[in-house]
């Protein structure tokens, strides 16, 4: 097609010659440029916008082209939602809940736990008719319900809200994750204390409580003193330090009181000064360590976060820092990380690094969404943080094998060494059948929901596909000759 300037110079050449009162249809239709021939798809390669026959460049491709049927609904596929094979299934962040995620997958994990609270009555639970929904009421009714799921559901992930909203957590704002640690195992100790199997009533001392003596002793007259206190956890100091061994080296070392720090000597029946120290007795089945990287900052008046990097084993002898049983078993194997990602004490995200107690593979669990660690990515308790400008990054140490190195962990969960067993038992937890029937009551539900949406996305593609085909022939109609 000639350019738009010759078509329309063409299109008036004749008002030169033309007077007003000889103006005739043709000399409109020229105007007009009714009569120029129609383009030719394929031929031109955009819109002549001095031909108005030309009804190439006008959208067509659209309808022409290839087919995305996505185009025609705004529904994502139900199967994405859908929990893939071999993989764990995530919870669901309700705004600022994460750090309640991450403890959640870590109780998970730890199949005593799991397989005891599996033994709670629950006549709720076992009297449930499934034409309805199942509300949990206490916290082990939940727990029961949220582990069941997390073992056998088909989902990608799952809803934590009952359980957060009966503990009463502001799903808005981020608490204390070290706090909260403590404050829910106490509640879950307290809830269990009330059942009947003495098995289930002391279930979170046997997991996780152990027991270490304050010693002290008076400079004056010499009297020791010592004073039983049980430990669900240590917290370990973090600053000056670069590995866990030393952290714990500070925990249990000799501190002196004098001053207006004077112990009170029972002999002396007056203030002395005294040193004190700790006595590590007995170590739990689970140890929890925390390593103290929210302080109290005298300058501010508030809470900072440490970046210090610290190193920390994959496993863990505990054998030189004890002083109690000797026969106890002192070696431990890491397995969890929890993580804190961020600069500051008051904002941030939590992760969790997990090991698979089943096939000893870890695991990252970001809420909903699980990632098996393996090759380079299996880089325990490193993960980069948020809205950091790089002016405090520090170089990370290197790391010998069997050890990893984190400035953003915050606890480490370490179980004891085990001799290796053939007996399944005590590693298969299985679902018991009045918690797997809620489960398949959820996946029911899962399937239908999935069902429906996959309804509605056909429907629409359907609809889309009919228009397409209405437009594609109303198009190849135009126009219907030239010259009209």
């Amino acid at each position: 097609m000639a350019p738009r300037v010759k078509l329309e110079k063409a299109a008036w050449l004749w008002v030169e010659t033309v007077k007003p009162e000889d103006i005739k249809q043709e000399h409109i239709e020229l105007a007009y440029r009714i009569n120029i021939p129609t383009c030719k798809r394929g031929i031109c390669r955009r819109n002549c916008k001095g031909n108005p026959n030309c009804l190439v460049g006008i959208g067509e491709q659209v309808w022409l082209g290839e087919i995305d049927e996505n185009t025609f609904h705004n529904i994502d596929d139900p199967n994405s939602e859908r929990r893939e094979k071999n993989i764990f299934v995530g919870l669901t962040n309700l705004g600022a809940t994460c750090y309640v995620n991450t403890f959640l997958q870590v109780w998970f994990h730890n199949l005593e736990l799991r397989r005891s609270l599996y033994l709670c009555q629950n006549s709720r639970a076992q009297e449930h008719n499934i034409d309805s929904d199942y509300e949990p009421q206490s916290i082990c009714e939940h727990l029961q319900y949220l582990f069941a799921l997390l073992q056998n559901s088909n989902r990608k992930y799952i809803d934590p809200s009952g359980l957060v909203k009966a503990l009463g957590l502001d799903t808005g704002q981020q608490q204390d994750a070290q706090e909260f640690s403590n404050l829910f195992l106490s509640l879950l100790e307290e809830t269990l204390s009330k059942e009947k199997n003495p098995n289930l009533q002391n279930l979170i001392q046997q997991q996780f409580c152990g027991q270490f003596f304050y010693v002290t002793i008076c400079n004056q007259c010499g009297r020791s003193s010592t004073l039983p206190s049980r430990f669900y956890e240590l917290e370990l100091n973090i600053q000056g330090h670069k590995n866990l061994t030393e952290c714990i080296t500070e925990f249990l070392k000799e501190e002196k009181l004098d001053g207006e720090n004077r112990y009170f000597c029972e002999n002396c029946q007056s203030k002395q000064s005294a040193t004190r120290r700790i006595r590590l007795h007995s170590l739990p089945p689970t140890l929890n360590l925390q390593l103290m990287r929210f302080v109290f900052d005298r300058q501010t008046g508030l809470k900072k976060k440490l970046s210090t990097f610290i190193n920390f084993p994959e496993q863990l002898d505990m054998e030189p820092f004890l002083e109690g049983k000797p026969d106890q078993r002192s070696v431990y194997e890491l397995s969890a990380v929890l993580i804190h990602r961020g600069i500051s004490a008051y904002s941030g995200h939590y992760i969790a690094h997990v090991k698979d107690a089943l096939t000893g593979d870890w695991y990252k669990f970001n809420d909903e969404e699980i990632e098996k660690m393996e090759g380079k990515k299996l880089q325990l308790g490193i993960e980069e943080d948020i809205a950091d400008t790089g002016k405090t990054l520090s170089r990370k140490p290197k790391c010998s094998k069997g050890y990893h190195c984190s400035r953003n962990a915050y606890m480490l969960v370490y179980k004891v060494q085990e001799e290796k067993s053939s007996d399944l038992s005590r590693t298969n937890v299985k679902v018991p059948p009045f918690l797997q029937k809620l489960v398949e009551q959820d996946n029911h539900k899962f399937e239908e929901w999935c069902m429906e949406m996959a309804n509605m996305r056909k429907q629409s593609v359907d609809k889309g596909r009919a228009k397409h085909e209405e437009v594609k022939e109303l198009y190849d109609l135009l126009p219907a000759k030239d010259g009209w």
